[in-house]
């Protein structure tokens, strides 16, 4: 591909957008050299519209399409995707496929994309680019919201490589200015009726750092009359019972555990075990070093803590749970899958979690998540019955 600035060209039915020119730029990394990323910003689209988009290069284009996001409202339904740790294997490409079938609009992402920190030398880069060609299949149609995992580092000292997470910012930009961030690595979006918190597990975040001054400034600008649904993405699991990675979210969860519940955060999604987790609504913000309970106990207030690294990596699953099940995991699994959330409105979204099952899509986990502002507030006896009604006749027909 020549270095000439790529070329938006957009179609919508209605409506015939303006060429749009975009940036190019490649990096290097040891002795690779990537190829021309072209980013290309459209702004004045119009809500809810399927968009066509061509990329020219010369005599050469493709043509993709998306959808974009309905208008913010409190009761639109959204349906997102949730996957982590997917790698590129023959799981990985179940777990995709399985997601594609599933209708969801737009993917959760919650770390360790590639795996190419697990190559060496020009490979790293190389396996970079076979991950962007294996998820076009679903990147290049509808939005992936990314966070960062453990393997997005590649800090490589042997082979003069030390700036942390440089193919990811390369390849993956975020809209964190968006949000008032200071790093791709932490922001916010809002879509439908979610207001989605995206957290760095890898980047400073103790008290008076960029990330904790950014998301206490953050949880204040969230509007529930507008965006009910309050969802956090991380990649280390706060609350987790498998011993892989035991304990690792424990620094987070001292930091952040109380904000989360004092904002009602409905659910946190987070990967790094590779294995299947759902909790019980639970908080631990009693404790410190010097005295309180130092068990999770059950909260109305807290959030749901949802793990699903079980995307398909070359690493292999994670299936020794710690003995006995804790009281605060409601289920656990070590299978590979994804997960679904469907909003349905302000006041009720149905979870599955998937399982790939030789080859088929397997519902296994499912639950009615009900939202932690709209059902705790006194306003909620002000809806009307047929939202509730609704929910409840579609819920039963699983």
């Amino acid at each position: 591909m020549n270095q000439a600035p790529a070329k938006c060209n957009m179609v919508c039915q209605r409506t015939m957008i303006l060429l749009r020119r975009g940036t190019v730029r490649n990096y290097t990394f040891y002795n690779y050299t990537s190829g021309y990323i072209h980013q290309c910003l459209v702004d004045g689209l119009e809500y809810d519209t399927k968009y066509y988009y061509k990329i020219d290069s010369g005599d050469s284009y493709r043509e993709f399409w998306f959808q974009t996001p309905p208008k913010i409202n409190p009761d639109i339904p959204y349906k997102f995707g949730i996957i982590g740790d997917l790698g590129q294997t023959y799981n990985s490409l179940s777990t995709l496929e399985h997601y594609m079938q599933s209708g969801a609009q737009a993917v959760l992402f919650v770390g360790d994309l590639a795996y190419a920190d697990r190559y060496m030398y020009n490979d790293v880069g190389i396996r970079w680019d076979t991950w962007g060609r294996f998820v076009e299949r679903s990147a290049a149609y509808q939005p992936w919201m990314w966070s960062a995992g453990n393997h997005e580092i590649e800090y490589m000292p042997d082979m003069g490589e030390v700036i942390p997470f440089k193919s990811y910012l390369n390849r993956y930009p975020t809209p964190h200015l968006a949000s008032k961030s200071s790093s791709p690595l932490w922001y916010a979006i809002r879509r439908a009726s979610a207001h989605i918190i995206v957290l760095s597990s890898y980047s400073p975040f103790v008290k008076y750092t960029p990330q904790w001054e950014w998301l206490r400034k953050e949880l204040k600008r969230v509007d529930r009359e507008k965006t009910p649904w309050l969802i956090v993405l991380m990649h280390v699991p706060i609350y987790n019972s498998n011993e892989a990675h035991f304990m690792e979210g424990e620094s987070m969860r001292a930091v952040f555990e109380e904000w989360f519940v004092h904002y009602k955060v409905d659910v946190i999604f987070a990967g790094h075990v590779h294995a299947y987790e759902r909790s019980y609504r639970i908080s631990n913000i009693h404790y410190n070093v010097s005295g309180g309970d130092c068990y999770p106990v059950a909260d109305k207030s807290a959030p749901v803590y949802i793990t699903v690294g079980d995307g398909g990596n070359q690493e292999g699953l994670a299936e020794r749970f710690r003995d006995p099940q804790p009281d605060y995991s409601a289920f656990r699994e070590a299978s590979y899958g994804h997960s679904t959330l469907e909003i349905k409105n302000k006041t009720h979204a149905l979870y599955h979690w998937n399982r790939n099952d030789d080859g088929k899509k397997v519902s296994t986990d499912a639950f009615v998540l009900h939202n932690q502002h709209w059902g705790s507030n006194l306003r909620r006896r002000k809806l009307k019955k047929h939202h509730l009604r609704r929910v409840v006749d579609w819920a039963s027909s699983f």
